[in-house]
């Protein structure tokens, strides 16, 4: 194997599939409320959801999972599902849009690459909905690479990306 292999630069992450003990809860989170687009169905027990009809960024299902606790939050798995989106506008509207809701955050950060809000989904799995600032605009440290931190973001700021 040549260790000097490094992935394409060009290389996404194409979609995240999780495991949720009720679907039609899961649907009304991440459809009704965050937007996605319902593509498809499979039966009772598995959804995909995308934005702008792609075939899925996320799969929803309940094949191992129904009526399930959350996992432990003090063990392996996803730490969270990171959305990412285009604008600093668009990540305004949806964080106005949860504060209408009265839907709870669990944090809001500023990255210095990005800015970020934090929440869980019904079943307790950590969602980030962020935004990446340009990449010129990506603080340095002293040797060339990026210097990212976590800072409180300003939510007031955000917001008035929508006046």
């Amino acid at each position: 194997m040549d260790s000097a292999y490094t992935i394409p630069a060009q290389t996404r992450i194409g979609h995240v599939h999780l495991k949720v003990s009720d679907l039609d809860r899961a649907l009304d989170f991440y459809c009704n409320l965050l937007g996605f687009e319902l593509i498809t169905t499979y039966g009772t027990q598995a959804a995909f959801i995308s934005a702008g009809g792609y075939h899925h960024h996320i799969g929803l299902n309940t094949w191992y999972s129904a009526g399930a606790p959350p996992a432990p939050a003090r063990g392996v798995g996803l730490f969270h599902t990171a959305i990412l989106y285009p604008t600093r506008k668009d990540l305004a509207a949806i964080c106005y849009r949860l504060t209408e809701a009265r839907y709870p955050f669990t944090g809001a950060s500023d990255h210095g690459v990005s800015e970020a809000l934090y929440l869980n989904d019904p079943d307790n799995n950590g969602v980030e909905l962020y935004w990446d600032r340009p990449r010129e605009q990506w603080p340095l440290k002293p040797d060339g690479t990026i210097e990212m931190y976590t800072r409180p973001l300003d939510v007031q700021s955000l917001l008035r990306e929508l006046a």
